[in-house]
């Protein structure tokens, strides 16, 4: 009887095998003869033949309809090309533009790079990209037949579509069956392909330069865009492609999980370092930075710290939850204290931020007890409130910070800027809190059970404009004397609570998927109740809830929509209102509602298309 010895010098890495989604996925079916593929699939049957043409008709006739709406002489796509930075960033100042770029880039080159560490990027055929070029080459051969153009419009509609359409046939052809269906290219080059196609359009195509004159009245110049949108374009390309090959380059040489957990962090805060340090630029007041700001945080660290070390010792036990109970009570107090209606109460006056700071210690302290394992995770654990400390003192100070910017209105945060700023950190703030109130509907203890029901069934009887009203215009009735909120924070925390409710629903519909049996096995291993939580049930809930929790995403970007109601001025305002009301485009509101359906359409298409493609990567419905 033999037996394998693994050699001691072997971790649990070496035996790790890289995803591989062409290798997932069922091979596909042969590829079929235009003829034959006709045949097959619209001419079958003569049923099925009459259907294939009183379809193409009607079809042709749409396709006519709309593009006869979309490129008639009546459209004033000028409308859209001259306000197209207002519809982008409205509002903010153009000596200071650059700062949305470089926002802008830092979040590409984060994309880019973590798509090499997560391996993110999945693959496409030749055979999938040679349809998609012919595709491409057929809709612009049909905008060139029935769109209404000029002789020489048509013509280059035309020439270009067969250009097209014969790159896609050169690879179809180029490549045998074989090498068709067996290579595969990352898609995020492909992708990057033809977003390199549209940079180089912008430098030789003469798309027109159209802005504001001296006047305040439209300008256009012929030729190319201007040089001002050729080089940011080019240059976010470059970030994309550089950052990405970084990443392949190094993410062998990085820990996985330290890698990956130092990227998830960076997704978390990068909406807060792009609002409040980039596009704000906070003025800040060193002199009360070195006397105030950094003592206090110093003080929070330290003691915090200790603190935390002493809660997550294996000896301890219910004293740490009663400390961090007594010191959530004590944070909470704070508050209430300075609440007008609730004057009879003692004031214990401290700056906001060491309010925040004790709540924060609170839950940190009621967690602490699932980390007393060994001291190196409890030294883990304390070194995560040292970091979140200190990223959270240095994104207060800056909000707490005069901005250096000059602007006319309320917010400089305006258009396609805000939607997605809007939707970031509803997302982000909803998740969380819906992850909790759906392990509290579920919980057996019924205090819980009963506020999270409480909570979720109130919050969605509730429409979401009246929440957004509520948070907008009323809240700050509610809140201690000398205290404000802006519009925007208003708006993300009522749309975060009202969004967490419905992502409730959905991970608690995931919760209720996982058997019994998983939970008995996680009992029989010693697991905790928050350890089987955290380890076993929420992933495999999680997992389950993917498509739910997309469509809530989608949702979410969609209904941003609304903040034009209470007065914030997001592009779905911008080309409603605003356009239509200067006087170069008196009326213009088609071209612009066009311009944004497909935004949204491209972006929630996007969101389900990856969905799709993780989904599948995990298994879901097949194991």
């Amino acid at each position: 009887m033999s037996s394998s010895v693994v050699p001691p010098n072997l971790t649990p890495e070496d035996f790790e095998v890289e995803y591989s989604e062409e290798a997932s996925l069922p091979p596909e079916d042969p590829s079929l003869s235009p003829s034959v593929w006709i045949q097959k699939n619209l001419f079958s049957s003569p049923s099925s033949a009459v259907l294939t043409v009183v379809f193409s008709v009607i079809a042709v006739l749409t396709i006519r309809g709309l593009l006869a709406f979309i490129l008639g002489e009546e459209r004033q796509w000028d409308a859209i090309a001259t306000n197209s930075r207002l519809m982008a960033a409205q509002g903010y100042p153009l000596d200071q533009f650059v700062r949305i770029w470089v926002a802008f880039g830092s979040l590409i080159g984060l994309a880019g790079f973590s798509a090499a560490i997560f391996r993110a990027s999945g693959t496409i055929s030749l055979k999938r990209i040679a349809i998609w070029v012919m595709n491409i080459g057929v809709a612009a051969g049909v905008i060139g037949l029935l769109a209404p153009l000029s002789s020489s419009g048509r013509m280059g509609w035309i020439i270009a579509a067969l250009v097209v359409f014969g790159v896609g046939a050169a690879i179809w052809f180029g490549f045998g069956e074989e090498r068709r269906r067996s290579t595969f290219i990352p898609s995020i080059w492909v992708l990057s392909g033809f977003a390199l196609i549209g940079v180089i359009s912008l430098w030789v195509v003469p798309y027109g330069h159209y802005f504001l004159g001296e006047d305040g009245r439209a300008t256009v110049e012929e030729g190319t865009v201007a040089f001002s949108t050729q080089m940011p374009w080019t240059v976010m390309w470059a970030i994309l492609v550089v950052s990405h090959l970084v990443g392949l380059a190094v993410r062998d040489r990085l820990p996985a999980q330290a890698s990956k957990g130092f990227l998830g962090l960076l997704w978390v805060i990068a909406p807060f370092v792009a609002n409040w340090i980039i596009l704000r630029d906070p003025d800040f007041d060193y002199d009360h930075v070195f006397s105030t700001d950094i003592p206090m945080a110093l003080a929070f660290i330290v003691i915090g710290g200790a603190v935390l070390w002493a809660q997550s010792s294996s000896t301890i036990g219910e004293t740490g939850r009663l400390l961090a109970i007594a010191i959530l009570l004590a944070a909470v107090y704070t508050w209430v204290s300075r609440i007008e209606f609730l004057d009879f109460l003692p004031n214990w006056s401290m700056l906001q931020k060491a309010r925040l700071s004790m709540l924060f210690l609170g839950l940190y302290g009621l967690a602490a007890s699932n980390f007393s394992r060994d001291n190196a995770t409890r030294r883990a654990y304390v070194a995560g409130w040292v970091i979140f400390m200190v990223i959270f003192h240095w994104l207060v100070t800056a909000v707490n910070s005069p901005s250096t910017l000059n602007i006319q209105s309320d917010t400089y945060l305006g258009g396609f800027t805000l939607t997605l700023f809007i939707a970031w950190l509803t997302l982000l703030v909803s998740f969380p809190i819906g992850v909790v109130m759906a392990l509290g509907r579920t919980s057996n203890l019924p205090i819980f059970r009963l506020l999270s029901t409480g909570y979720i069934e109130i919050i969605r009887g509730v429409p979401l404009i009246t929440i957004l009203f509520f948070f907008a215009n009323i809240l700050l009735f509610f809140l201690p004397e000398g205290m404000e909120i802006a519009k925007v924070a208003a708006v993300v925390i009522g749309y975060g609570l009202f969004s967490a409710a419905y992502l409730a629903e959905n991970v608690r519909g995931g919760l209720q998927s996982i058997r019994r049996g998983q939970f008995e096995a996680a009992d029989a291993l010693g697991l905790t109740t928050s350890q089987r939580t955290a380890f076993i049930v929420l992933p495999q809930a999680l997992r389950v809830s993917i498509p739910p929790l997309v469509g809530q995403a989608i949702a979410t970007f969609k209904e941003t929509a609304l903040v034009a109601i209470i007065g914030l001025n997001d592009f779905l305002r911008i080309a409603n209102n605003t356009i239509p009301a200067q006087t170069d485009f008196v009326g213009a509101k088609r071209e612009g509602l066009l311009i944004v359906s497909a935004i949204y359409f491209v972006v929630a298409f996007s969101m389900s298309k990856y969905s799709q493609r993780l989904e599948k990567r995990l298994g879901l419905g097949t194991r």
